[in-house]
Protein backbone atom coordinates (compact mmCIF):
# COMPACT_ATOMS: atom_id res chain seq x y z
CA UNK A 1 0.00 0.00 0.00
CA UNK A 2 1.54 3.10 -0.79
CA UNK A 3 1.69 6.71 1.45
CA UNK A 4 -0.89 7.83 -0.25
CA UNK A 5 -3.68 5.42 -0.09
CA UNK A 6 -2.57 4.65 3.45
CA UNK A 7 -3.45 8.09 4.14
CA UNK A 8 -6.52 8.54 2.24
CA UNK A 9 -7.73 5.18 4.51
CA UNK A 10 -6.86 6.66 7.32
CA UNK A 11 -8.09 9.88 6.77
CA UNK A 12 -11.81 8.15 5.86
CA UNK A 13 -11.93 6.22 8.95
CA UNK A 14 -11.07 9.67 11.09
CA UNK A 15 -13.91 11.32 9.42
CA UNK A 16 -16.42 8.06 9.80
CA UNK A 17 -15.78 8.21 13.40
CA UNK A 18 -15.59 11.64 13.85
CA UNK A 19 -19.35 11.58 11.93
CA UNK A 20 -20.47 8.63 14.22
CA UNK A 21 -19.63 11.13 17.07
CA UNK A 22 -21.03 14.28 16.13
CA UNK A 23 -25.08 15.01 17.27
CA UNK A 24 -27.51 15.52 14.87
CA UNK A 25 -29.30 18.41 13.76
CA UNK A 26 -32.93 18.57 14.86
CA UNK A 27 -35.20 19.37 11.69
CA UNK A 28 -38.08 21.65 12.29
CA UNK A 29 -40.96 19.70 10.15
CA UNK A 30 -44.25 21.42 9.49
CA UNK A 31 -48.11 20.12 9.66
CA UNK A 32 -50.60 22.45 7.91
CA UNK A 33 -54.02 22.38 9.13
CA UNK A 34 -56.59 22.62 6.06
CA UNK A 35 -60.10 21.28 5.38
CA UNK A 36 -60.65 20.84 8.99
CA UNK A 37 -57.42 17.92 8.49
CA UNK A 38 -54.37 18.18 9.92
CA UNK A 39 -51.50 17.33 6.82
CA UNK A 40 -49.64 14.91 6.92
CA UNK A 41 -51.91 13.05 9.51
CA UNK A 42 -49.05 10.85 10.22
CA UNK A 43 -45.48 12.15 10.70
CA UNK A 44 -42.44 10.20 11.92
CA UNK A 45 -40.04 12.68 13.26
CA UNK A 46 -36.67 12.06 15.38
CA UNK A 47 -35.70 12.37 19.09
CA UNK A 48 -35.11 16.62 19.29
CA UNK A 49 -36.89 17.42 16.11
CA UNK A 50 -39.49 20.30 16.10
CA UNK A 51 -42.73 20.55 14.10
CA UNK A 52 -44.57 23.77 13.27
CA UNK A 53 -48.23 23.67 12.81
CA UNK A 54 -49.98 26.42 10.52
CA UNK A 55 -53.82 26.88 10.61
CA UNK A 56 -54.94 27.56 7.18
CA UNK A 57 -58.67 27.09 7.85
CA UNK A 58 -60.95 30.19 8.70
CA UNK A 59 -62.30 28.09 11.88
CA UNK A 60 -59.68 28.29 14.86
CA UNK A 61 -57.61 24.76 15.95
CA UNK A 62 -55.70 23.44 18.10
CA UNK A 63 -52.92 20.92 17.91
CA UNK A 64 -53.03 19.04 21.69
CA UNK A 65 -51.39 15.91 22.29
CA UNK A 66 -53.96 13.12 24.06
CA UNK A 67 -52.04 12.69 26.97
CA UNK A 68 -51.50 16.58 27.15
CA UNK A 69 -47.50 16.37 26.51
CA UNK A 70 -48.56 19.60 24.00
CA UNK A 71 -51.04 22.11 23.22
CA UNK A 72 -50.05 24.93 20.66
CA UNK A 73 -53.27 26.85 22.08
CA UNK A 74 -55.79 28.12 19.87
CA UNK A 75 -54.52 28.67 16.01
CA UNK A 76 -56.46 31.48 14.47
CA UNK A 77 -55.98 31.56 10.77
CA UNK A 78 -52.69 32.40 9.31
CA UNK A 79 -50.92 31.55 12.94
CA UNK A 80 -48.15 29.20 13.60
CA UNK A 81 -46.88 27.96 16.95
CA UNK A 82 -43.98 25.11 17.03
CA UNK A 83 -43.01 22.38 19.19
CA UNK A 84 -40.20 20.68 19.59
CA UNK A 85 -39.97 16.82 20.83
CA UNK A 86 -37.72 15.31 23.46
CA UNK A 87 -39.19 11.90 24.12
CA UNK A 88 -39.65 8.98 21.81
CA UNK A 89 -43.29 7.41 21.50
CA UNK A 90 -46.31 7.83 19.78
CA UNK A 91 -48.28 10.74 20.03
CA UNK A 92 -51.77 10.77 19.20
CA UNK A 93 -53.16 14.61 19.15
CA UNK A 94 -56.31 16.09 17.94
CA UNK A 95 -57.93 19.86 17.62
CA UNK A 96 -59.88 20.69 20.95
CA UNK A 97 -61.99 22.45 19.06
CA UNK A 98 -62.90 20.09 16.46
CA UNK A 99 -62.50 16.53 18.43
CA UNK A 100 -62.76 14.60 15.35
CA UNK A 101 -60.05 15.90 14.18
CA UNK A 102 -56.73 13.78 14.83
CA UNK A 103 -52.99 12.59 13.75
CA UNK A 104 -50.24 10.58 15.05
CA UNK A 105 -46.39 11.94 15.68
CA UNK A 106 -44.88 8.55 16.57
CA UNK A 107 -40.88 10.01 17.56
CA UNK A 108 -38.37 7.80 17.32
Amino acid sequence: MTDLSRRTVLATAAAATLAATLPARAATLEVSIKGMKFDPADLTISVGDSVTFTNLDGAPHTATADDGSFDTGRLKKGQSATVTFSTAGALPYHCEVHKAMKALITVA
